[in-house]
């Protein structure tokens, strides 16, 4: 972040110190991005302490217990020749089903995982929440139980899936995952008593040498995403948004 002395000592509205600002914004924008990497298909890079960074594996390239691939896919996983994380194929896209997520639901129940969450685009999300309320959906007339007395509220979607295992799975549609190519994504099944993220360095802001009349500061973090049990997590990927949810 580079500010000028003047830009910072203006009075501008809505915000007191451009500087302390965007600071802000850029520690913002920052988290951000580590969300979205942590939540990709990208295989994991040793560092080499010169020229080469270390980056951390994003979540798809861990599983490989209970995934569901296109044809043609292939999971990644810990590769135990090189000691990285390999990224999956996650192979021809196709429609979401009902049919697979109640498969990998069980998957990961059989291993032991308790699903707590289904995370996806906005558009998986989207579109599995209007499967679910089509006439062809095998699930259970949804009711409203309205007390108040202010008026009826109109319900537009459906947010949350009952297995068959006493699973509860909250549908969280999550606009910082970016699809895995054109109009094709992954939809999540996570256990977040698994999941942790690690830092090497925290987040941190430093002071940078001046450059004429402007400060600079320095964003940064070290991290990396463990997934300390990966049975316990699952994932459908090659997920056509395009196409409607189907039995």
């Amino acid at each position: 972040i580079q500010i000028s002395t003047r830009a910072n000592a203006s009075n501008s509205i809505g915000r007191q110190g451009s500087l302390s600002y965007q600071i802000m914004r850029g520690q913002q924008r920052l988290r951000r991005d580590v969300e979205a990497q942590m939540l990709t298909h990208q295989a994991s890079v040793a560092g080499d302490g010169l020229t080469v960074p270390g980056i951390s594996a994003g979540l798809g390239a861990w599983l490989e217990t209970n995934v569901a691939l296109g044809a043609g896919g292939s999971v990644g996983g810990f590769n135990t020749t090189t000691g990285l994380i390999d990224a999956p194929t996650p192979g021809t896209a196709r429609a979401l089903t009902e049919t697979l997520i109640r498969d990998i639901a069980q998957s990961v129940y059989e291993e032991g995982g308790e699903t707590t969450y289904l995370m996806g685009t906005p558009t998986v999300i989207r579109n599995l929440s209007e499967y679910l309320f089509t006439s062809s959906a095998r699930i259970a007339t949804m009711t409203n139980d309205n007390t108040s007395e202010s008026g009826m509220t109109a319900y537009g979607s459906a947010n949350v899936f009952v297995t068959d295992f006493g699973q509860v799975l909250k549908l969280i549609p999550n606009r910082l995952q970016q699809p895995d190519d054109t109009n094709v994504s992954t939809l999540y099944f996570l256990d977040p008593r698994h999941l942790k993220q690690s830092f090497m360095r925290g987040y941190r802001t430093e002071t940078l040498a001046k450059t004429g009349l402007s400060e600079k500061r320095m964003i940064s973090v070290d991290y990396s995403l463990c997934v300390l049990n990966e049975a316990s997590q699952g994932a459908i990927m090659a997920i056509d948004e395009t196409a409607a949810v189907t039995g």
